[in-house]
């Protein structure tokens, strides 16, 4: 993958516009989303509803495991260790996995294409923000390279 930007000394600018493309997957579901009703309507609710449950567990355990090593900044904290059990042991980036799956789940649930759309855009800017983390990672911890070659990064037993 190419060199990515830091975008500010600690990526800053990544946290931003994660921001904001969170944001716009929120506002596309309340205001581009069909009126809809019937058995569809109810099974893209319990389908959203799970998806979105799954994420937040996903992303709270991710904040829980990671305890004082926890930043929104894709740089690693001065203080931090290299945390690798718990959810870790599972997927790299448990947080970013937890948003993707909330995001979609929001989008099934309000039936907006368009914020599938920006759900889907979001995904591959957390794949963007990982990769660039990462970078950070291995310049940090020399034993980061082992654990990614064992540990999938957003889907646990999928490719990388």
């Amino acid at each position: 993958m190419p060199r990515l930007p830091s975008l500010g000394p600690h990526g800053e600018g990544w946290v931003l516009v994660q921001g904001v493309l969170l944001v716009l997957v929120a506002a596309a579901g309340w205001s581009l989303g069909p009126d809809w009703s019937g058995p569809l309507r109810i099974a893209g609710t319990i389908t959203g509803l799970a998806l979105i449950t799954g994420g937040v567990v996903l992303a709270v355990r991710g904040v829980v495991d990671l305890g004082g090593a926890f930043t929104p900044l894709p740089m690693p904290r001065d203080s931090a260790v290299l945390v690798d059990t718990g959810v870790y042991s599972l997927v790299r980036h448990p947080i970013y996995a937890g948003l993707i799956l909330a995001a979609f789940g929001w989008a099934v649930s309000q039936a907006s294409i368009v914020a599938v759309a920006l759900a889907a855009g979001l995904a591959c800017f957390l794949r963007l923000k990982s990769a660039r983390e990462e970078a950070w990672l291995l310049h940090r911890f020399p034993a980061y390279a082992a654990y990614r070659a064992r540990t999938r990064r957003f889907i646990p037993w999928r490719g990388s």
